[in-house]
């Protein structure tokens, strides 16, 4: 049975990998891709597991749909800023309760994820997303 999410839609898991090889930067992502998922992201969560994150799925490149807040995010994350191609295009460290993350470049999706992420990403990067099954 496909796990469901709080507004009964289905939930699927991917892990992220850099093109440049090595061990998965992050094994358990959440693929979020609906209105309400990427509306309530981290908002809430107490925590963030060190190999966990969520990639906020865009429908276009633009730098204005891809700003994130803080508000209600009680633990700082890093956001990496990918665009259609899955490079990276900004990476910032996002403290909570902040107001507003604007990328430097236009992007499609966000990857948000433990403050770690940080080191073993730059703006340049290209990466790869293969679905796994989590429970």
């Amino acid at each position: 049975m496909m796990p469901v999410d709080n507004w009964g839609g289905s939930v699927s898991w991917i892990e992220v990998r850099s093109d440049a090889g090595g061990d998965p930067l992050l094994r358990r992502v959440r693929l979020c891709d609906s209105f309400l998922c990427r509306l309530r992201g981290l908002t809430f969560r107490r925590r963030l597991g060190e190999d966990e994150g969520l990639l906020l799925v865009g429908r276009r490149e633009s730098r204005a749909d891809t700003a994130i807040h803080m508000f209600f995010v009680f633990f700082p994350i890093g956001a990496v800023w990918l665009n259609g191609e899955g490079s990276v295009v900004d990476a910032k460290l996002a403290s909570p309760f902040r107001p507003l993350y604007v990328p430097q470049a236009p992007a499609k999706d966000v990857l948000e994820g433990p403050p770690s992420l940080l080191e073993r990403v730059q703006v340049g990067d290209r990466l790869r997303f293969r679905e796994v099954s989590c429970g």
